[in-house]
């Protein structure tokens, strides 16, 4: 034993109400195995394997705190079995200390492009196998501190998050269920519009000219948003929202204020909440503003053509017509699906983007079903 190496180097272990790490050792050599098995077991929970194969099958049983590894084996050398050791999600982490006869700087090179974390030359002495061992685990030990806190701190935000979109969910569908109570005639029009924006977009998402934007997180966020399309209505006096026939151009110059006003109520909310606003009230805030706008330039408030309204504006600017077409309101009766499909079709290219009448097409029985189950 090395006298130069502090003996409490040599004599520290942990706390004895903790438990001991476990050390796997390999060698292909019994008498190199009964070696390192004396010098380790004093202090950790040792394990030997004689084979790269059989160390393999141990540390996927149950993962070691490190692994001491001889290079030269036949069948499969210590390389081989590091490099597997590092490809497997479960023994990854596991620090792999390589001992060896070779002492050639490219062997050394080698070790740790396979993975190795430190190398030891044969003949060893056990103090230097202990400080190196010593050091290892410190260093594990270190990382899986360090990585259970980052867990913990996600697991923490994670739930922070979940807060935030509850509370904000919530509050969103106390003002939709604002906006609903002050138009009572619109019935299931919400639910309806808000099936019909996610098939639209879910038919569109799955050709081969697919909007980049439309992926299925995207999809759920814009379906959920759909609601919020005539949430400026809480900001129309009843006379006008409530007015059972149709508005003469005075009042009709009012109810436009509509669109404008819930994009204004929503971005107060982005404001507030910042980096937690979330995609949803993003496209809330570019259906409630833009919803009737067309494809033409002719829509309002802002006179937008073309690509230039928002995707999710476009969507909901052919779902609100096709349910407002089928249903019953009091200035008007409803259309029939045909009736109103017709209307639409004629409308793609100066009211609605014709990729969207497309998709309005070809969903036009789970169109009526959404109908159906919500019918008035």
């Amino acid at each position: 034993m090395n006298a130069r190496v502090p003996q409490a180097l040599l004599a520290g272990a942990l706390p004895e109400s903790a438990p001991k790490p476990t050390i796997l050792a390999v060698d292909d050599t019994p008498a190199n195995l009964t070696l390192m098995a004396q010098v380790l077991k004093a202090h950790w929970r040792v394990q030997l394997a004689v084979s790269g194969a059989k160390a393999l099958e141990l540390a996927a049983r149950q993962a070691p705190d490190l692994v001491v590894l001889d290079v030269m084996m036949p069948g499969m050398d210590g390389h081989e079995v590091c490099r597997r050791l590092k490809a497997d999600a479960r023994t990854r982490d596991v620090p792999v200390i390589m001992l060896t006869a070779l002492a050639r700087p490219e062997d050394e090179i080698a070790a740790f492009e396979a993975g190795a974390a430190d190398y030891v030359t044969k003949p060893f002495t056990p103090a230097t196998l202990l400080a190196r061992v010593r050091t290892q685990l410190a260093l594990k030990a270190a990382q899986d501190r360090l990585r259970n806190r980052n867990a913990r701190l996600t697991d923490e935000l994670q739930r922070r998050r979940r807060e935030v979109e509850a509370l904000r969910d919530t509050t969103l569908f106390v003002m939709v269920g604002l906006a609903e109570f002050r138009d009572s005639d619109t019935g299931h029009h919400i639910q309806r519009t808000q099936e019909y924006v996610r098939t639209l977009a879910t038919w569109l998402a799955a050709q081969p000219d697919a909007p980049g934007e439309l992926g299925p997180d995207a999809i759920d966020a814009l379906a959920r948003a759909a609601p919020l399309h005539d949430i400026g209505k809480v900001a129309v006096p009843d006379a006008v929202l409530l007015k059972p026939a149709r508005l003469d151009a005075e009042e009709w110059a009012v109810m436009k204020t509509h669109a404008a006003a819930g994009a204004d109520l929503l971005q107060r909310a982005i404001d507030r909440l910042g980096a937690d606003a979330g995609p949803l009230l993003h496209y809330g805030r570019q259906i409630a503003r833009h919803h009737h706008e067309r494809w033409d330039g002719s829509g309002y408030p802002d006179g937008l053509a073309g690509a230039a309204i928002p995707l999710a504006a476009r969507l909901m600017a052919v779902a609100d017509v096709y349910d407002a077409l089928i249903s019953r309101r009091p200035y008007k009766e409803p259309l029939s699906h045909a009736q109103a499909m017709a209307l639409i079709r004629e409308g793609s290219g100066s009211h609605f983007d014709p990729r969207i009448v497309d998709a309005l097409e070809a969903c036009e029985a789970a169109m009526v079903a959404i109908a159906e189950r919500w019918r008035d």
